[in-house]
């Protein structure tokens, strides 16, 4: 296993867990606007790192395909829908939540595979699967309400998730395109919020009108580095290293932003957090069995 990318893996899921910071610093801007700067700024900062790589022609060509538009423009709209969601739920101090639906995620994208691909689970999958299930329901009768931003996040990455499991192209190639869809309807809105004199861009601080014009390095970086550990790491090791950016977002809520955490609410977290337990420790002992059963060479 290379320790680059381990490192590289745990730097982006430590940057995805300190996003709220971020966002926080931009809670005077609406948060759809803050995600199209993010679309808008994102291309921007990918097209140049594609032309710095001299793949501009190879992405063109793989770009031009029908088909291939029409899996990126649902991935790009998925995407979109996540982040402002995620964009939502942080200034509106709802950071506890938004880690939730990522602590979720998991167990959702295994439940996914087999409705939409046919995946094979083994019986003692299903119980982390029904405990989640379980936890999210406790939760909506203690609370009272539905978690809905934290079942919007991990349904919507859940889905973009198994969209790129089909999709041909590369992490850099593949994001570059989806946020090609979406930057000109971006850019025109905020052209058009310009005008009618509600656009935020210009009209903050510079240290805002910074962070909205570097939000979209800040959010293409990451997923270069988790693309670079994906390719160097096992994807056990991937497995266990996304729950670094939900426990981040977890102790900010509760630490750092001071967001109640009733008793009920930590009941319901504890549910779910020993359904990934599970779910983890099945998967070692799976793979423990393979390896004791394979032949010695």
């Amino acid at each position: 296993m290379s320790n680059k990318g381990l490192m590289y893996g745990i730097g982006a899921y430590l940057m995805w867990g300190f996003f709220p910071l971020y966002f926080k610093a931009l809670q005077a801007v609406p948060a759809l606007q803050i995600v199209l700067h993010r679309v808008t700024w994102s291309f921007l900062f990918l097209i140049l790192v594609v032309l710095a790589k001299k793949e501009w022609s190879s992405f063109k060509n793989q770009a031009a395909q029908p088909k291939t538009v029409l899996i990126y423009a649902l991935a790009a709209t998925l995407l979109a829908l996540n982040w402002l969601v995620y964009v939502y739920g942080v200034i509106s101090d709802q950071v506890v939540e938004t880690s939730l639906g990522y602590f979720i995620n998991p167990l959702l994208s295994v439940a996914l595979g087999v409705i939409f691909l046919r995946e094979q689970l083994r019986p003692a999958q299903w119980l982390p699967i029904a405990l989640a299930a379980i936890g999210v329901l406790y939760l909506t009768l203690q609370v009272g309400t539905l978690p809905w931003i934290a079942l919007a996040l991990a349904f919507t990455f859940g889905l973009y998730g198994l969209l790129k499991k089909v999709a041909p192209l590369g992490a850099l190639h593949g994001l570059t395109l989806e946020t090609a869809i979406l930057f000109l309807p971006a850019l025109l809105y905020l052209l058009y919020a310009e005008r009618q004199g509600f656009g935020a861009f210009g009209h903050l601080s510079w240290m805002e009108n910074l962070l909205l014009m570097l939000v979209g390095v800040v959010t293409a970086i990451p997923l270069l580095m988790f693309a670079a550990a994906a390719r160097a790491i096992p994807l056990f090791m991937i497995g266990l290293l996304q729950y670094i950016a939900p426990t981040c977002q977890f102790l900010l809520g509760v630490f750092v932003f001071h967001e109640p955490f009733t008793p009920a609410r930590l009941v319901g977290f504890a549910i779910i957090w020993f359904a990934l337990v599970l779910y983890w420790l099945e998967g070692y002992l799976a793979r423990r069995r393979q390896l004791d059963s394979a032949p010695a060479l």
